[in-house]
């Protein structure tokens, strides 16, 4: 059996033809305005908001092969109902549909928590309307398809825009972009795939918000045209937005912590800064009319050790699907080629060294990472992370368990190795 017909077998062969593309968004601002939620826990009450929330898709086809990348304003979108949205889509095989949140703190609870008292933490009624919004998003985006352009680059976000709460220098400073133009010159698209919390606000301070990722993607949006969107990427650990305010004491001059300002400007400063940082970033790149396109996924199962995110799971009243005899969820992991970009998406919030190996282990040009994809397990730390020092003593409450990191990164690793380039 030759390599391409083994590839073709193993549903990994990839389409090189002509590229098309499109993009479309759906409002999802809550009307009237719901509580926001950070975490695990109960929401914070708004009194107002700054920005929109949005689910905004982009689509690919070449030859047979198509891909659809959704991008929701949320903290997080759990499979279950991921998968309600892939249900309502139309013409594109629910395996090829990737789903993530921006992680914004601002944004009305999709989790569904259950309270401890026979309630839970967020609007059924809203994540249903959700979930149409992002279906409407893609079908309409398959409905236009056109003859398209792809170019993708990767480089360093330069200025103040991250750091790691827990170790101010570890973190992935890269940034890569993927834009899509039709043949005719029209921008359709960009997308912006880089490591970070979207919390300047943060959950308290009483403002429903697409927090810098509105800023992002507006000011992408005047500058290039078409439309924006934001996957994040391991920024678990805590890969934050850095509204430090340095020109004050800091908090605490050894652990090196310091006040925030947590302000819309902030926001817009941030996300702006990150706009044209990844402009500048792509804007060299060239650009590719028939680039490969191929995505695979896999079901990976994990095993959930946490007390507390096994009482979701059996609790919830979105019904996550689980195995109680071994006490195991599933989750879709997707690697996609398309170009000279490949894709790997996590679902949860990796630690960024998951980022940095996985990384130097996949196969392409540029190598991206979609954190909060298809699902949101909470966070993913290695063995040796796992409750290691006292700072990590609340990532690794809020994580399926120790095992996590290494049965996803096995997995992860046999798809890029199954894959090829």
């Amino acid at each position: 059996m030759t390599r391409r017909s083994f590839l073709a077998a193993a549903g990994l062969a990839q389409v090189s033809g002509p590229l098309e593309a499109a993009a479309a968004k759906r409002l999802i601002t809550p009307d009237p305005l719901l509580p926001v939620t950070g975490g695990m826990g109960p929401s914070s009450p708004v009194r107002g908001k700054m920005g929109d929330l949005f689910a905004r898709a982009l689509v690919f086809r070449s030859g047979p092969e198509l891909l659809a990348i959704v991008s929701v304003d949320s903290l997080g979108f759990p499979g279950v109902l991921a998968d309600r949205a892939r249900a309502l889509i139309k013409g594109i095989a629910p395996e090829r549909v990737l789903i993530g949140a921006t992680h914004t703190h601002s944004a009305p609870d999709c989790y569904a928590f259950p309270d401890g008292k026979g309630g839970h933490t967020g609007s059924l009624p809203y994540m249903q309307f959700v979930v149409e919004q992002i279906a409407a998003a893609v079908n309409e985006a398959v409905s236009r398809l056109e003859p398209a352009e792809l170019r993708v680059a990767t480089g360093e976000a330069k200025g103040k825009i991250a750091y790691n709460y827990y170790a101010p220098d570890l973190f992935d400073r890269r940034l890569s972009v993927i834009q899509a133009r039709a043949v005719t010159g029209k921008p359709i698209a960009t997308l912006v795939n880089y490591a970070i919390h979207p919390e300047v606000l943060g959950s308290n301070v009483g403002l429903l918000s697409p927090d810098l990722c509105g800023p992002l993607c507006d000011n992408i949006e005047k500058a290039f045209g078409g439309m924006a969107l934001f996957m994040n990427g391991a920024q678990g650990g805590m890969i934050t937005a850095d509204n430090r305010d340095l020109q004050k004491p800091p908090r605490d001059a050894i652990r090196a912590y310091w006040s925030d300002d947590r302000i819309w400007s902030e926001c817009e400063r941030i996300g702006g800064l990150l706009a044209s940082e990844s402009l500048r970033v792509i804007s060299p790149a060239a650009w590719l009319a028939r680039p490969a396109l191929a995505v695979h996924s896999r079901m990976v199962r994990f095993r959930v050790e946490s007390e507390e995110l096994w009482q979701v799971v059996q609790h919830s009243p979105l019904k996550y699907p689980y195995q109680a005899a071994d006490r195991t969820v599933a989750s879709r992991v997707h690697l996609v080629n398309l170009g000279p970009a490949q894709i790997l998406t996590i679902p949860g919030e990796a630690l960024p060294n998951i980022g940095f190996f996985l990384k130097r282990k996949m196969r392409g040009e540029h190598n991206l990472l979609f954190g909060l994809t298809n699902d949101a397990f909470g966070y993913i730390l290695t063995q040796v992370d796992f409750n290691s020092f006292p700072a990590y003593r609340y990532i690794s409450r809020v994580s399926l368990g120790e095992t996590t990191g290494e049965v996803y990164m096995k997995a992860a690793l046999e798809m890029v190795a199954a894959a090829g380039r």
